[in-house]
């Protein structure tokens, strides 16, 4: 999630008295069985991959070198289970991956900045397509939230004029449909690739028309907690400006709005915790509590009982704003394990993965950072490992513990 975004929507939308466009027809119906997704950010950089900390873990403030109490400094309130990672690093994606098919997501929803190779923009493109490949061996689906806001700084950094903003906007929508609007593993509604924006940001609602104009298959088009046209729906997200009881009736009037909509996706979310005050980056926003685990059990149900297609989990890896539900230090696996009770109770009662089969893929990846150079125990990890893309669990326990002696 954007900071930038979160300033445009503190300035206020009034929304629950924000008037919505006039209502297409709906073109898509509901998939069959309903998806459970998670947004993932495919922007961090480690030293030992990357040779370099990257500005999402020292947001310029923070060294990730220093260690205090054992834990590495960094841009959040709160230490990944793995260890401080780079996207880029083909074991991470794998045990994120895993860990995700096994807590019973169905898909990734990808925070993307386009295919533009300016600042991050293209790193971020790279190992957006890395953890697709990855996301496809496990049988997981995806699809991208663009994020518009890139547009200016684009102007800006003199890549094209601001007289070829739209023209821009449909190179990236026709680089989108061409690579993987048609994939199968591409998240549709109906027979529309669902397709959603972070805002939006810079784009207004004729310039989006004419964006989608030349797509011979326009997607099933989502903005953020508001539908604007040309958009068939929006998408839920938590809004801290306000506090935390303020988020809950934002959340409740989200789905006030969406029974008007012909679709909506629906979020679920565990905390909000930002860094940015400590970062310097910007006063921080007020905090959406944890509360022990029952705010995302809550928002999580709720989700899953609206009738909304899509359920967003928000998020999988945003440790800079702590809405993590990636294994931590100080929660460790509780909200992957509140969504398999979750999935089991709502959307699939033969959903069969255990607590404790969370605990292997990481047990996996840790073997295998101390097997380097050993080729036996890899070859053997390599098997578990495509043990768990399957959801074999049995198989794959057998197998680490042969690795393991």
């Amino acid at each position: 999630m954007t900071v930038l975004a979160l300033m445009i929507l503190g300035l206020a939308l009034s929304l629950s008295s924000y008037a919505s466009p006039p209502t297409p027809a709906p073109t898509t119906s509901i998939p069959q069985p309903r998806r459970l997704m998670v947004h993932y950010m495919p922007w961090y950089q480690s030293r030992e991959f990357s040779g370099t900390w990257g500005w999402h873990w020292t947001m310029n403030h923070f060294h990730p070198d220093t260690l205090t109490g054992g834990r590495r400094e960094s841009a959040s309130h709160f230490t990944p289970l793995i260890g401080l990672y780079d996207s880029a690093d083909p074991d991470v994606l794998e045990c994120q991956v895993q860990q995700m098919k096994l807590a019973g997501i169905d898909g990734v929803i990808i925070d993307w900045y386009g295919p533009d190779d300016f600042w991050d923009y293209g790193q971020i493109h790279r190992n957006t397509q890395k953890l697709i490949a990855i996301a496809k061996k496990a049988g997981l689906h995806f699809a991208v939230m663009y994020e518009d806001q890139t547009v200016p700084h684009l102007i800006e950094g003199k890549q094209f004029p601001a007289s070829e903003a739209v023209a821009h906007g449909q190179s990236v929508l026709k680089w989108a449909q061409t690579h993987w609007f048609s994939d199968p593993a591409y998240l549709i509604l109906g027979s529309d690739p669902v397709f959603l924006v972070f805002g939006p940001q810079f784009y207004q609602e004729d310039q989006w028309k004419q964006i989608f104009a030349p797509l011979p298959h326009p997607p099933a088009f989502f903005t953020e907690m508001v539908r604007r046209d040309p958009a068939v729906g929006a998408f839920d997200w938590p809004l801290p400006q306000g506090g935390h009881a303020q988020s809950v009736r934002d959340n409740l009037s989200f789905y006030d709005r969406a029974g008007s909509w012909p679709q909506s996706i629906a979020g679920a979310w565990p905390r909000f915790q930002d860094v940015y005050g400590e970062a310097g980056t910007q006063p921080s926003y007020p905090v959406i509590e944890d509360r022990q685990g029952r705010t995302y059990s809550e928002t999580l149900e709720l989700a899953l009982k609206s009738t909304a297609p899509i359920v967003q989990l928000i998020t999988w890896n945003d440790w800079g704003e702590g809405t993590m539900i990636e294994p931590s230090a100080e929660f460790g696996y509780r909200d992957l394990e509140t969504t398999q009770r979750l999935r089991r109770r709502y959307l699939d009662p033969k959903f069969s993965a255990t607590a404790a089969d969370l605990r292997l893929p990481l047990a996996v990846y840790e073997l295998r950072r101390r097997s380097r150079g050993n080729t036996v125990v890899l070859k053997q990890l390599g098997g578990v490992s495509e043990a768990l893309f399957k959801g074999d669990v049995t198989t794959a326990q057998r197998l680490l513990e042969k690795a393991q002696r």
